[in-house]
Formats: C-alpha cells, structure tokens, sequence
C-alpha cells in the first residue's frame, strides 16, 4: 500500500459542505439557521475551511510554554506582604504583582527573600511619583522589575489626572526614560461592559497616545527596547478571547512597526469581574477557569487568577490559595504548558483573530480621525459608546438570554449571604468633582444581588 490513509479518500470543498449541509436542512435557509452575529458585528459560521484563506495563517510568536503565574498582593503591610510574596512562591507562584497604596512602601523591605534574578515583579502603584520610582533603578537584577504606570487608565477610571495633564505627563515621561516601560489597562474597558471590538480598539488608541507623545523623546535605541504591557481582562466566551488577546498582538505590532518600535508586548491577564457572583458562589471557580484557559491559549504572558470569592471576602489564604492552585492544575496536570502555538491553524480562531483586528483597525482609526482618544475621552465618547454596549449586554441577562448560572438560571432560593459580606460588593456611588465622566467597572449580576439581598 503507497498511498497515506488520506490520500485514498478526495477532498471536500467548502462549497460542498455547505450543499450536504443545506440539503440536510430540508428547505430552512443556511444563513437564518446556522450563522449568527456577534455584539461586535461577527458572523459565525457552522464550520470553517482552509480554502476560505488566500494563503495560510503564518506562525504566531507566542510561547505558551513560558506563561507564568502571578500572585497579585496589595501592600496594606510591607512586612506581612513581603511574607505573603515569599509563601506564594514556596507554593508556585512564579511571579508577584505588588499593588502599592502610597509612597511611604519601602521598596528594599517589600523585595526581602525574593529571588529577582528568577522571579518577575510587577509594581502597580495608585500614585504617580518619578522620585519614588528612582529608587527602583539602584536594584539588583532590576530587569525582572516592572513598573505599571498608566496616567490615560487612571483618568479614565477616576475622571481626573493624579495631578493635571501638563504634571502627569512630566511625571510620566521621567518614569518612562527611567524604565522604559508603559502600561495600558484595557480591563477596565472589559470590565464596564465594552465588547471586544471597542476594548482592542480602545487600547490601540490608548497606547497611541503615548506614543505620540514619545515618539520625539525617545531615541532609536530606546524604540527597540521599549516595552508595553497590556492589562487584559478576559470573559468566558471561551474562543473569543482567545482570538482576542492574539488579534491585541497582531495590532499592537502593526503600530509599532508603524512607528519604529519593538514589536512585542507583554500581556497580563486577570478574569473579568462583570460576570462574577455573589449568590452559588462556587460556579465562580468555573469561570475563572475557563477564563485562564482562554488566556493561556491567547498567549498571555502572565496570569494572576482571581479568587472565587474576592467580590465579597477580605484578601484570605484559601481562597488565594484554590486561585493559585487553579493555574498550577492547568500547568502541570493539564499540560498547558507543552506547546508553544496551540492555537494557531485552527480556522475558526484564525478567523475570529482576523475579523476581530480589522473591525478594531476600522474603530481605532474612526477615533484618531475624530481628535484621538484623550479628546474623545472628555467629549465623552468612549463613555457612551462603553454604556450602550453594556447596557445591550445587560438587557440579555435581565431577559435571560445571556445566563449566569446560579444567578439568572437554576438560583438556590435558600442561598444566603448577607451574613458573609466582609466587603461592598456593588458599584460604590460617592459623587465627587470629576474633569471627565469616569468609565465606571460594573457587573451584570449586581441589581438581581441586590434584590436578593433586601429580601433575606
């Protein structure tokens, strides 16, 4: 026998599918039947061929074998974070995410035990200081070090610069020539209800307005060493976001190229909080499982789990501990760390990627062409445009279209849980003197919760 199992079998068109397929349907019309579109625009169709591309999708750069998981910790104590951060690395943390309150944190106390040589730090803090951060130059192994500043994210989410526009971009520019490092949180995007069209867009918009304004800062050698890393928040439709996080690469390099920068980035992944539960708490650790699955596959970089109890419980060792465990399952029991590329060549996927980056393409240049996207950020565009994609989303829950289970499907009536609030876990309302309206963070599940919650 010469010829492979394959080869004695002739191939199926595309076009002959879709003639089996609609003669299977018994008259029902293919398109009304079996495609369906997307909040975003997308058609979905039932099956996916290699003949649909002009030539086949090249080899993406990512490395899942090298996706690293993170513990993220919020310094209230230095002494006791700095413990936390060791103990999550004697239990397989493989990197830390430090969220810093203040500037009174002293760094060299935070990094006591912690191997930089090995292990990655991430340092967000929820202030802007260059002085602060000049400390950071004067350590060891400081390539491991990565400082998380976004002046546009913070205005975004609160409604005001740290200081003003003239000060933040000073302060900012100094931490950049420093670390040569900026950040972009499109999670917030994500989290207050934008579909994944408008988040890759808005992050393309977001990291071009950095990069105008550094582009005659920095000098050629710079360029090449500059490093973005995207904050991404990542839902459970599971194949979308896959395709999301690597149509964020492909547009990421087009504007760099474009502008003579490295080309790749660093994308740091946490489960969205929009669709995360009060009431069946538990179905939460399924969600966020999914959730890291799709970024593993996505390419992610790093990935810091969210705990299934984190909306209404104080920071706790167990429910830090099932997060982390989570990743450590998918790791080395499921084997999500063995192949670089998984997804690539998978027709659907490649095909959402596409789509998914050229409607963002189409949206990010709508914007530029429209002042960019400070100045429709405090026309308040973005703002609108993030509510009525939220608001559409939300309606499908309330109308059951979109389930959550526990929550709008299947809900345990005996279920009770005002007695385990430790923290508010619905959007705060503390009216305050803003320069724009800020993009508020909020999940689906909060008006039934609520409910719920006056009737126990």
């Amino acid at each position: 026998m010469t010829k492979t199992l394959f080869e004695e079998f002739p191939e199926a068109s595309s076009k002959q599918w879709k003639q089996l397929i609609q003669y299977d349907l018994k008259g029902a019309d293919y398109n009304e039947s079996l495609i369906w579109k997307t909040d975003e625009g997308i058609h979905v169709k039932p099956f996916y061929h290699a003949d649909e591309f002009e030539k086949l999708p090249d080899v993406s750069g990512t490395k899942a074998t090298e996706w690293e998981i993170c513990q993220t910790i919020f310094v209230a104590n230095t002494e006791k974070s700095n413990l936390k951060a060791v103990n999550a690395l004697e239990r397989g943390a493989e990197s830390i995410k430090f969220i810093l309150p203040s500037e009174d944190v002293v760094i060299k106390d935070l990094l006591v035990n912690i191997n930089l040589a090995k292990v990655t730090v991430f340092f967000e803090c929820q202030f802007l200081s260059a002085r602060f951060v000049k400390q950071f130059l004067f350590i060891p192994s400081k390539e491991n070090i990565h400082i998380q500043t976004d002046i546009i994210g913070n205005l975004a989410k609160t409604g005001n610069w740290f200081t003003n526009l003239k000060a933040d971009h000073s302060e900012f520019e100094t931490i950049v020539n420093n670390t040569n490092t900026c950040t972009v949180n499109l999670g917030l995007y994500q989290n207050a209800g934008a579909n994944m069209v408008q988040q890759l867009a808005y992050a393309l918009a977001h990291v071009n307005e950095y990069l105008n304004h550094f582009d005659a800062v920095l000098s050629e050698e710079d360029k090449q060493s500059f490093k973005v890393i995207f904050n991404v928040s990542v839902g459970t439709n599971y194949f979308f976001e896959i395709a999301k996080l690597r149509a964020l690469r492909d547009l990421w390099r087009s504007l760099a190229e474009a502008y003579g920068y490295h080309p790749e980035c660093s994308i740091f992944v946490k489960p969205t909080k929009r669709n995360k539960t009060l009431f069946d708490y538990n179905t939460n650790m399924l969600r966020t499982t999914t959730e890291c699955m799709s970024a593993v596959l996505g390419g992610a970089n790093t990935i810091s789990n969210v705990p299934y109890d984190a909306i209404y419980h104080k920071d706790n060792e167990f429910g830090e501990r099932i997060a982390r465990n989570q990743l450590l399952v998918l790791k080395h029991e499921s084997y999500f760390d063995k192949v670089n590329n998984p997804a690539d060549g998978a027709y659907y996927i490649e095909s959402l990627t596409d789509q998914l980056a050229e409607k963002a393409l189409e949206l990010f240049k709508n914007i530029e062409s429209s002042g960019g996207f400070l100045h429709q950020l405090k026309e308040g565009v973005i703002q609108k445009k993030i509510k009525e994609s939220a608001a559409q989303e939300q309606e499908k829950f309330d109308k059951g279209e979109l389930i959550l289970l526990g929550t709008n499907k299947h809900p345990n009536a005996d279920d009770k849980m005002k007695h385990e609030l430790e923290l508010y876990p619905f959007v705060k309302k503390n009216p305050i003197k803003t320069l724009i309206e800020p993009i508020i963070e909020k999940r689906l599940a909060e008006t039934v919760e609520q409910k719920r919650l006056e009737k126990e």
